[in-house]
């Protein structure tokens, strides 16, 4: 029964994406103003669907915490297509597909039309907008695109301010392409500054994939952002950064996040278990 009226919260929250544009799907009906839970248990990887035994592995644990929501931060290997989603994505986290909230990743962005959108589409039954939000625990969920058009003027960058008009800092915003990053392959990804400056003051958390590893950066401009992009095999090793508060290079893993009203507690484990990083966040309610 919990199963089903998530999967209904989540299929009406995906619904409310704004500002439509040629880049995404038109808005559908506006979701319910509140959760209907005061605690849920929320995961986040990225960069997980590649078909491996850890991968997988990973998977099952995540599953068997039994979570209120799961956040797929982008990237299905190797470019995103039908078969990727049919022979990576989906024997990996398919399971999880109803409580799932995704954002693209710059390797299935290129063939989302026949690959990402009819994949989401046949799990909630509609195109699946590439920015929208939902109410979790007290907290408000926002999922943006790295990959969509993103700068000032953007659709995308008017639906999210328009989503922070209202006071308080319960948000947590999660993409692809992080803003900082210690990441040895891409490092930080200035285009999308545009976020950070709608984001600051309005939110609390930034999570978000892309780089191999695990970090977690000392609060910014009242923002703390979460790199979770060690979901699969394939590991980047970590540059020094005197921004972090945490790193841990060379191993698969990904962010348990438990969100109450006014408070998040977040762990980094490993696919084995393994607790690798505490952190706890308070917002401001509106």
């Amino acid at each position: 029964m919990r199963r089903a009226a998530l999967a209904l919260l989540g299929a009406l929250a995906l619904a409310s994406c704004g500002g439509a544009s040629s880049q995404a799907p038109a808005p559908g009906p506006v979701e319910p103003a509140q959760a209907p839970a005061n605690r849920a248990i929320v995961w986040a990887v990225g960069d997980g669907a590649d078909g491996s035994p850890i991968a997988r592995k990973l998977a099952r644990l995540i599953a068997a915490d039994q979570p209120d929501r799961f956040l797929y931060l982008g990237d299905v290997y190797p470019s995103g297509t039908a078969t990727d989603f049919r022979r990576r994505y989906a024997p990996v986290y398919g399971r999880l597909a109803e409580i799932t909230s995704p954002t693209t990743g710059n390797h299935e962005w290129v063939n989302r039309r026949t690959g990402y959108q009819p994949y989401w589409r046949g799990v909630t039954g509609r195109p699946q907008p590439y920015w929208y939000s939902l109410p979790l625990a007290g907290w408000q969920l926002i999922s943006l695109s790295s990959e969509a058009p993103h700068q000032a003027t953007s659709a995308q960058l008017r639906w999210l301010r328009a989503r922070l008009e209202q006071p308080g800092t319960c948000r947590l915003a999660f993409w692809h392409r992080p803003r900082f990053s210690a990441g040895s392959v891409h490092g930080d990804s200035p285009d999308v500054a545009p976020f950070w400056r709608a984001l600051k003051g309005r939110a609390r958390l930034v999570v978000n994939g892309h780089d191999h590893l695990l970090l977690r950066y000392r609060k910014r401009a009242g923002l703390t952002e979460y790199v979770a992009g060690a979901g699969g095999a394939v590991l980047y090793r970590q540059v020094p950064d005197r921004r972090l508060a945490f790193a841990r290079a060379g191993v698969t893993g990904a962010l348990r996040i438990v969100l109450e009203p006014g408070w998040a507690r977040l762990e980094f484990r490993s696919a084995t278990g393994k607790v690798l990083d505490r952190s706890r966040a308070r917002c401001k309610s509106g």
